[in-house]
Order: structure tokens, then C-alpha cells, then sequence
């Protein structure tokens, strides 16, 4: 393994816990990850220039994947706007380890919260729009799942070079 596959590992490792995780940048960790491998391993503008471009392009996507599918789940099922704050907020709070499955708990029932007690729902509208939004967010992090996938093993593919071990 070079020093270049194992700058990008642990970037992708980190990046993917991160990916569960919404106070971590999961992508941008990544992307980090993949510019400073390259660099390591010696730029070359092709193809590492079309490479980074296009992993660029898609870390921003990635991006706004996560606020598409939240406010879409949300808007499907009634949410509103607070519903998807109280969602994303819940999944931060969440993220302590106090909360048995907080990650999902914490969403569905931040969205919950905001739609009882700022948007005023009567609790079954406020509980469809809590579950479309804790599907949203899950969409969303099924998305990047599959996305981080793809671009790590593709970049672990495109660095391994058993001629360059630092082993």
C-alpha cells in the first residue's frame, strides 16, 4: 500500500462514518481525502485533473442531495419547512450517545417537535409529516451511501500500486 492509498483510506473511512453522522462533512472529507492522495501520489493533469473536476461536481451534488430528499420526504407527507429543521437538529442531538438509534430517532422526532409545537398539527398530521421527513433524510443518506461507495472503491482502485508499498 502507498502513502497516497493510505491517506485516501482513512479519509474514506472517516468520511463514511460521517456519512451517518450529520455534524461530519462526509463528502467534502472524502473529496479532501482523494486531492491530497493525488497530490501525494504525483498530480498528473490527466487524469487526475478530469478526475477531481468531476468528484468535485458530485461532492457538491452530493451536497444537495441531502436537503432535496429531506425536503421532499417532507413535502410528500404534509411537512413543513420546520419539520425538516426539527428533523435535521434531531438528528444532530441525536448523534449522543444517550440515545439508543438516536440517529433515526432523533430526526423523527425533532420533525415531530416542530410540527406539534411550532406549526401548531394535530398530532396525526404532525406524525405523517414526521415519518416523511425521517424517510427523506434516510433517502438522503441511502443516496450518499451508494454514491461514497462507488468513488471510494474506484479511488482505492485507481491508487493501489503494490510497487509504491511504504510495507
Amino acid at each position: 500500500m502507498s502513502l497516497a492509498f493510505l491517506i485516501f483510506l482513512v479519509a474514506w473511512v472517516i468520511g463514511m462514518i460521517g456519512t451517518f453522522v450529520p455534524a461530519l462533512p462526509a463528502t467534502a472529507i472524502i473529496f479532501i481525502g482523494s486531492v491530497a492522495a493525488t497530490l501525494v501520489d504525483g498530480f498528473q493533469p490527466w487524469p487526475d485533473l478530469p478526475f477531481l473536476i468531476t468528484f468535485g461536481v458530485i461532492t457538491v451534488l452530493i451536497g444537495m442531495i441531502d436537503n432535496v430528499a429531506s425536503a421532499w420526504g417532507a413535502r410528500k407527507y404534509g411537512g413543513s419547512k420546520q419539520a425538516v429543521w426539527g428533523a435535521i437538529i434531531g438528528g444532530i442531538v441525536g448523534i449522543l450517545p444517550i440515545i439508543p438509534f438516536g440517529l433515526i430517532v432523533g430526526p423523527l422526532l425533532g420533525a415531530l417537535t416542530a410540527e406539534l409545537l411550532i406549526v401548531r398539527k394535530a398530532p396525526m398530521d404532525a406524525l405523517r409529516s414526521a415519518w416523511g421527513t425521517l424517510i427523506g433524510l434516510l433517502a438522503g443518506i441511502a443516496a450518499k451511501v451508494v454514491l461514497h461507495l462507488l468513488i471510494g472503491l474506484y479511488e482505492l482502485w485507481r491508487l493501489w500500486d503494490p510497487a509504491k508499498s511504504v510495507f
